[in-house]
């Protein structure tokens, strides 16, 4: 059985859905969660797709591929500790001492602001949702799995563990109408950073890939405010970012080739954040 296994939080549609696929053409058993239940059309959807191209890769490169959803709320202790023990299980490797079947996790699971308001009018109640599913949730979920990492490794375990975090541009471009949002990823940039120093010694990397405007369903109500501005100028590159340009950067990181960077910011922007005049 192929042992390299990815968990992608978030991962059956948007840019999890892009990273998905990207990683599973890189030859990777694919763990995806999501709050949606497995009978929801979205995530029923993408498992039929995603096992079709891993049917087709098996067919073409002789390299077997298995992919497991899970429904999980990550802002819930109880439910990470289910989806990760029932990963232990489903991606054991057969006859092998593997106490951590994962060998990368990438953080991608993340809401909007239920509202979107002036930060003068930002509830409490809105704010606490928001970041424990965006910040508290991934940093916890990242404790709970690095240990996992770690205890392999003294173990003798020899892979290439990895964490990769998805934030935004909204880590530090100020949007005064989504200011809970703003500061989960701003959290995550900084969760980044601490993981990346705590984890160096054990030879375990962590990144951050930091997207620009991505077309997903997240931002669907604001199409037509993006259209205009990428169109007045605002992206160099001129156009939206999609979910498989996330997919690209994670599988550029997932294959090792950035292994002296560790705490790195990938930006996937189209240049939007470059200073000009």
């Amino acid at each position: 059985m192929n042992t390299k296994t990815a968990l992608i939080t978030g991962g059956a549609r948007g840019i999890g859905r892009g990273i998905a696929e990207k990683l599973l053409a890189e030859g990777w058993n694919l763990a995806l969660c999501g709050s949606r239940p497995e009978n929801d059309k979205t995530v029923i959807e993408a498992m039929t797709e995603l096992n079709a191209l891993a049917e087709k890769m098996t067919s073409e490169n002789d390299v077997a591929v298995r992919i497991q959803y899970y429904q999980c709320d990550v802002s819930d202790t109880h439910a990470r500790t289910k989806m990760l023990d029932a990963i232990d299980v489903d991606f054991m490797s057969t006859g092998e001492l593997n106490p951590c079947p994962i060998q990368l996790l990438v953080n991608n699971a993340g809401v909007g602001a239920r509202v979107r308001a002036d930060i003068l009018d930002m509830t409490e109640e809105n704010y606490e949702w928001l970041m424990k599913i965006n910040l508290q949730g991934p940093f916890f979920l990242t404790q709970m799995v690095v240990k996992r990492m770690i205890s392999a490794r003294e173990a003798g375990d020899k892979r290439d563990f990895m964490v990769i975090n998805t934030s935004s541009i909204s880590s530090t471009v100020a949007s005064v109408s989504r200011g809970e949002y703003c500061i989960s990823k701003a959290g995550i940039s900084m969760a980044t950073k601490l993981w990346a120093v705590r984890l160096a010694e054990y030879g375990i990397p962590v990144y951050e890939i930091r997207p620009g405007i991505i077309k997903t369903d997240m931002t669907a109500a604001v199409t037509g405010k993006y259209d205009a501005l990428i169109a007045d100028g605002l992206v160099p590159q001129n156009r939206w970012g999609f979910p498989e340009d996330i997919g690209r950067a994670t599988a550029m990181l997932a294959r090792g080739d950035l292994r002296y960077s560790t705490g790195q910011v990938i930006m996937v922007d189209g240049g939007m954040l470059i200073e000009r005049l």
